[in-house]
């Protein structure tokens, strides 16, 4: 049976109480532009009328998330007011006073309530074998993984996001669905939805699940879709409810006849291939191949350096570039790439549908491949992958293994998001910390290897290329020339072991059945 809530669980209050003050203790440590990119977005929806947050651009961290994420700006603006209301002025940019600070930190900190509920209702779904030991209990072990997240924790308490609220709401629609309750869980990514739209990358994985195994209410016994069992019911409630949670959020924008300003905050294509910290992905690889080509080119004399564009040999931190010798990608052949990467998941979940466990691999291979062939991805989308890996990764020891080489390469692929050398301890000492806890806990849950020796060594790696970035090159004469090699190079190593664990997810998804485990997800 699942997981009981007894006595029992007083550890996951100790687990939920330590990472607390922990977020605490971090509450003045080094916080990024995205700091005041939320401030800013508390001052216009504060100070400003509903008609012109999409338009107001005084800042240049315009608002560029969904309508509910500014109406939570919204209220929190008038929370904000009783600790500093000078933050609340759009004119003061870059404000940020020690109430400032301390509201916002602590507001991040509040919010992660709705994080800890999410991952506490996922706990009660894991089968708990009976083991005196309390650390290799797969529920405790999934507790730890995600409440004591290392890529969550630098990036919402230190970097600064609101992550956690937003992965709270992920994880809780994820936890309806394994408790059979379909219709709450799609209302729920509804709401996610509208709130940030990076979730759209794995829509379709909600799409056809509901679809196939909400809708449709019977399976062949081959597992085919059975079409005589389409509720048309059961489609028109949740087409009601996905359709309502829309009209809510965007209603007063097409009201006001905005929307095409609206959608052109959120999606700006304009912004090139790559974030400025490039995302560990295939697009990283292609760009180094196409600077590699390029140098090659030149000392060959077999391109002309005057025409050149400047942006492919200053690259780095730089987010409109053109390539030089490989052909310039575009959003739609981005758009394409993922798709195809994605659709051969989405096809299996349909034809041979696993249930909620079924549509936790799919949203995973959708998270993943959008992480990998998306267009402007962010590093920190590789936690969409992440997270929600964490439950299968304690439920099978194939996926354990996948699970580690994918979180420690993408966490890892965070550190130069800290930069300043005060938090340079912090970093090593909390993704250590994470890194060791997952090896040994699945491990010892298992009781397997989990790495083979060429992925060891892989790992490894990260050991030597982490003293070279944060430690040797800022000492060389190099790090004012080429201040962007560490990022490339981190970028590069990281995607080969991201699009390995991708690979590796593929051949797992088409090689392996695991309907039996799937009995172990008991609803509640």
């Amino acid at each position: 049976m699942a997981a009981p809530v007894t006595n029992e669980w007083k550890w996951f209050s100790a687990l939920a109480l330590g990472v607390s003050l922990l977020k605490c203790l971090l509450i003045n440590a080094y916080h990024s532009t995205d700091f005041e990119v939320h401030r800013n977005w508390l001052a216009l929806t504060h100070s400003l009328p509903l008609s012109k947050w999409y338009f107001e651009d005084t800042s240049e961290w315009t608002l560029d998330y969904p309508p509910f994420f500014a109406w939570f700006e919204f209220g929190l603006s008038h929370l904000a007011a009783c600790f500093d209301s000078e933050m609340l002025a759009v004119q003061n940019l870059n404000y940020a006073s020690p109430a400032t600070v301390l509201f916002q930190r602590l507001s991040v900190i509040v919010t992660d309530v709705v994080f800890i509920y999410a991952v506490k209702e996922c706990c009660r779904g894991v089968w708990d074998e009976k083991r005196k030991d309390l650390l290799e209990q797969p529920s405790f072990i999934l507790a730890t993984l995600l409440l004591w997240n290392f890529g969550l924790l630098i990036v919402d308490h230190i970097h600064f996001q609101y992550n956690g609220l937003l992965f709270g709401i992920l994880l809780l629609s994820i936890a309806r669905h394994f408790q059979g309750r379909h219709l709450e869980g799609a209302f729920l990514f509804s709401i996610l939805l509208n709130l940030k739209h990076i979730y759209l990358y794995i829509t379709p994985a909600y799409g056809i699940f509901l679809l196939r195994c909400f809708c449709f209410t019977c399976s062949n016994a081959d597992r085919s879709v059975q079409w005589r069992s389409f509720s048309v019911l059961r489609f028109t409630v949740l087409g009601l409810i996905v359709l309502s949670t829309f009209a809510l959020s965007f209603g007063p924008f097409i009201a006001l006849g905005q929307l095409p300003q609206v959608f052109s905050r959120l999606f700006p294509f304009k912004r090139g291939l790559c974030h400025a910290y490039w995302a560990p992905n295939i697009w990283a690889l292609y760009n180094v191949a196409d600077k590699a080509l390029t140098v090659l080119g030149v000392k060959l004399k077999l391109l002309d350096i005057t025409k050149i564009p400047k942006a492919s040999m200053t690259g780095g931190l730089v987010q409109e570039s053109q390539h030089s010798v490989l052909p310039s990608v575009t959003p739609l052949a981005t758009l394409i790439c993922t798709l195809l990467s994605i659709l051969p998941a989405l096809v299996h979940m349909w034809f041979r549908p696993n249930g909620a466990r079924g549509f936790l691999r799919c949203l995973v291979m959708c998270a993943l491949g959008s992480f990998i062939f998306g267009w402007h991805v962010h590093e920190k989308a590789i936690l969409m992958a992440i997270l929600p890996y964490s439950l299968l990764a304690v439920e099978q020891k194939e996926d354990a293994g996948i699970f580690f080489i994918l979180t420690t390469t993408g966490h890892y692929s965070l550190f130069p998001l800290l930069f300043t050398a005060q938090e340079l301890p912090v970093k090593i000492l909390l993704m250590l910390s994470f890194t060791v806890f997952s090896f040994t806990s699945l491990k010892q849950l298992f009781r397997c290897r989990l790495l083979s020796t060429s992925e060891a060594v892989y790992l490894l790696g990260l050991v030597p290329l982490g003293l070279v970035c944060e430690c040797v090159y800022p000492l060389t004469t190099w790090q004012k020339s080429f201040p962007f090699i560490p990022l490339l190079v981190t970028s590069v190593y990281c995607a080969l072991g991201v699009i390995y664990a991708f690979i590796r997810l593929y051949i797992l998804l088409f090689t392996f059945t695991d309907c039996g485990t799937e009995a172990k997800m008991k609803s509640q």
